[in-house]
Order: C-alpha cells, then structure tokens, then sequence
C-alpha cells in the first residue's frame, strides 16, 4: 500500500510540475508591477516646461495610428485631433489595412502567410503596430486613447510601454526607436503564439494582444535583455498609471473603445470580477479531482491483488494435485503428481 501511494504521488506531482510550468510566466505575471523600469512622475517635466528642450530625444517624432481605412468614425475623431493639433511638427502615420498588408508584404515577406490568415481583423491591427514601431519607431496611439499635453518627454526613453490592470502591460499606446531588441523580440515571437484558443477574447488577446505583448514583455526581462539606458540599451520603460490617463497632467484621455469585444470577452471580464470565488471553486473542484483519481487508483490496485492471488492460487492447486470438483464436496483430490 505504501509503495502504491509512493507512485500515485508522484505521478500527480510530476503532473502539477507541468502545469504550473506551462503557466509559470502567466503566474509570474501576477505579482510582477513594473515598479522596476517605471518612468516616474519626478522624471517628467510639466507641460511647456523649459526643462523638456535639455531632454534627450531618441524616438523619431513619428505617430502611428490604425484603421480600416481613412475615414475614422466620428466617435474617434475628437481623441485623434488631439493628438494631431498637439503635435503639428510630427510625422503623422495612419496605416489602414491596405498600407498594413503592403508593408508586411514588402518589408517582412516571412510573416505574410501568418498576417492574411489571422481569423480575427484585430490581430492583425495588433501586429502591424509592432512592426512599424520596430521599422520606423515613433509613437503608437489606439484611436480611443486622446493625447492631454505633447508628447516630448516620452521620446526620451528608448522604449516604453504603459502599466494596465489588473496585471502586465497593454498595447494601446507605446513608442521605441526603430529596431529596438524588445521590439524585434515581439515581431518574431508572433507566429510561434498564432494559436486558436476556441475563444475570439482569448484567442486575440494572448496571440497578438495585451497578454501575448505582457509575456513576451516577462520572458525578455527573465532573458536578462532589459538593461542599458540610451540609445543602445535595451531597457523598456513603464509608464504608470498616474502618468498615462489619471490626472489632467497625464499624458493621454481615455475615450469609448474596445470595439472589437464580443460575448465571450464579458464572461472573461465577469470571471475577472469574481476571481476570488472562482479560485475557490477550482481549488474545491482539484480536491474532488484529485479524490476521485485516488479512490480509481485505489480500486484498481485492489482487483489486481485479487486477480493475482486466484492466480496463485489455482497454480498452487494444481501444482499439488487439487482441484475443483464444484458441488458440495468442495475440493478432491483429481490427479496424483509423484514428487
């Protein structure tokens, strides 16, 4: 019995093992807050303050935004005029799909296949914002994020990309120089995450969307890349929240978006909003589990030392010459063996 148990242990020890290392950049994810490589407020200087000339620039005064095409629904026009009006003396980049699928098609030929045949049109305005970022550098803004004050003091930062909640960082506002490691890091990870998990929400958001961009984010840290300020290092900054769109300093404003959720990215946000119960219940659900394997296990073990036994048994007998007449006289001698 002992020796049983030893083995069922181990077995469900090595199981857990490689669960939890399938899932240990996610888990890792849950206590990592960016504090590390965060751009603090004290390194910002006010709006129109003189101190912003003296800072050095790095990334390209470039911003890129996507859509379908050029004509941007009127609920989104207000937030990208801001961005434009702020910032007359940058390039300003709009990469409808047509320019998506030129650039990639051009420039990055390997990744064609990949781009056309994502099942969802969001992941490809995920990826192409990767690879402008990566090709031209500048400045990335989702069409829903409008731009408080210019945008200056972030060029100083080799790379950045901003805090979100509950963990990890997003994608929808972000800057790099052109061929930043991390950024390159990004655009060649993108085929080996091109997987379908059933679910439009999941599928996106860990193929092309934040949660891909946040593990890649840990995993390029854990390589020991994300060091060495200025234009040759490899370090990401964080931009916080405060800094991003608490305040009237902040850096953008926040306006309706996420158009392309659909019913199965509410179940996520209402598992989201009861994670406490529903860690409960999974914890309550792997001890039935883990119960119930027991309980099997157990049982098999049992049949087998009964089979075993009868067939010991029945060699014995016949070894001895005994056998089984049935009936109520039990067992009779059959057949003398001389030994």
């Amino acid at each position: 019995m002992r020796r049983s148990l030893a083995i069922f242990l181990t077995v469900t020890g090595v199981i857990i093992i490689f669960l939890i290392h399938s899932v240990y950049t996610l888990l890792t994810l849950l206590v990592e807050d960016g504090s590390a490589d965060a751009i603090h407020s004290a390194e910002i200087p006010a709006p129109n303050s003189p101190l912003i000339d003296n800072m050095a620039q790095y990334i390209p005064k470039i911003i890129h935004q996507t859509y379908i095409n050029e004509s941007v629904p009127e609920i989104w026009r207000e937030a990208q005029r801001s961005c434009i009006d702020l910032h007359e003396d940058y390039e300003y980049k709009m990469w409808t799909d047509a320019k998506s699928r030129e650039l990639i098609a051009t420039e990055y030929p390997w990744f064609l296949n990949t781009f056309d045949n994502y099942s969802q049109p969001i992941q490809r305005a995920d990826a192409i914002r990767y690879f402008v970022l990566a090709h031209f550098g500048g400045i990335y803004i989702d069409l829903d994020d409008g731009c408080n004050r210019r945008l200056d003091p972030l060029l100083s930062y080799p790379a950045w990309v901003r805090r979100t909640a509950p963990t990890g960082i997003s994608n929808d506002a972000m800057g790099s120089i052109p061929q930043h490691p991390f950024f390159l890091t990004v655009t060649d990870s993108l085929r080996d995450y091109d997987k379908n998990w059933r679910l439009p929400y999941i599928t996106v958001m860990y193929s092309t969307g934040p949660l891909f961009l946040s593990v890649i984010w840990k995993k390029y840290m854990s390589s020991g890349s994300n060091i060495g300020d200025g234009a040759g290092g490899g370090r990401v900054r964080i931009l916080m929240m405060d800094e991003y769109n608490r305040y009237p300093w902040s850096f953008f404003s926040h306006h309706q978006g996420s158009s392309w959720h659909g019913k199965d990215a509410r179940l996520i946000f209402w598992m989201g909003s009861h994670w406490v119960m529903l860690t409960v219940m999974g914890f309550l659900l792997a001890g039935v589990v883990g119960f119930g394997l027991w309980w099997v296990w157990g049982r098999m073990l049992l049949l087998g030392q009964r089979r075993t036994k009868r067939r010991d048994g029945g060699l014995w007998e016949r070894a001895m010459g005994w056998g089984w007449r049935g009936g109520k006289g039990g067992y009779e001698l059959t057949e003398r063996r001389e030994v």
